[in-house]
């Protein structure tokens, strides 16, 4: 009996091709849903300008605050948002659209390649749109475009590893109702960070903790390569934040990449 045997580039062709079509599948949806992309975009805008004129800042900081604050809400900005792709997964898992695709003649990990893919495009719009409105509020990096793109990277880089623990846990959760609870955890995440303001200003006990976020590690960092303000810090932590900028991201990636295909693969069984 003859066996057919299928070649690793058509594999991955097929692969390629699968996850394309569920990334158009996610970004169809933006045209039927204008009104939640435009809070999505709005929303961080809304709380740069709310820090930035409401509510101030600065103690603890050598430099300008909207310097200082502009590279932490673009921190916090690959944060905000999950909740959306969250729901998007328990909402197919519920509806049984994944249980169709799995039914299909497709790779399996196309759908969450496809999800995670819509997720960075819309990462990148939202992006542009927060870098503009710093801009437009008197932000600026002084370091050149190499450094510029750096430190938009190591943003990014910071969103797909956050992106991935969203879907893991959104598997988890199963349920829309269950991702609000999920959802609660990520703001004592965004909050205990550097990204809004200087360790320094903090108690002691809570400025160390802060440091080893993975939030504060990437604000740090890219603060630094745009050539903004940076918050004074004695630890370790402060003074490797482009290190940890790169280590946190791909140790979460590392842990939540393989746990969320895998969880997906036990769903059908």
């Amino acid at each position: 009996m003859s066996t057919i045997q299928t070649h690793p580039a058509s594999t991955l062709s097929a692969a390629l091709t699968d996850s394309w079509t569920m990334t158009r599948r996610e970004l169809a949806h933006w045209a039927r849903q204008p009104v939640q992309v435009g809070v999505g975009l709005v929303f961080p805008v809304m709380m740069l300008l709310m820090f930035s004129y409401l509510i101030g800042g600065g103690r603890g900081i050598d430099g300008d605050f909207t310097d200082y604050l502009v590279p932490g809400m673009l921190t916090m900005t690959m944060v905000f948002g999950l909740d959306a792709t969250m729901v998007a997964v328990t909402q197919d898992l519920g509806k049984g659209v994944i249980d169709r695709f799995r039914s299909m003649p497709m790779n399996s990990a196309a759908v969450l390649v496809g999800r995670s893919v819509a997720d960075m495009l819309s990462s990148v719009l939202g992006l542009a749109v927060m870098i503009a409105a710093g801009y437009a509020i008197g932000w600026r990096w002084h370091d050149g475009p190499a450094a510029f793109l750096a430190g938009v990277a190591l943003l990014l880089l910071l969103r797909f590893a956050m992106l991935w623990i969203g879907i893991y846990l959104a598997m988890v959760a199963g349920k829309p109702e269950l991702v609000q609870t999920v959802q609660l955890l990520i703001w004592p995440l965004s909050f205990l960070s550097n990204a809004i303001a200087s360790p320094e200003s903090m108690p002691s006990w809570l400025g160390a903790v802060i440091e080893w976020n993975p939030m504060s590690a990437t604000a740090t960092a890219v603060r630094g390569l745009f050539g903004n303000p940076v918050a004074a810090g004695d630890s370790w932590a402060a003074d490797h934040a482009e290190l940890l900028a790169v280590a946190w991201p791909v140790a979460l990636i590392a842990v939540f990449f393989p746990l969320a295909v895998r969880r997906f693969r036990d769903l059908s069984r």
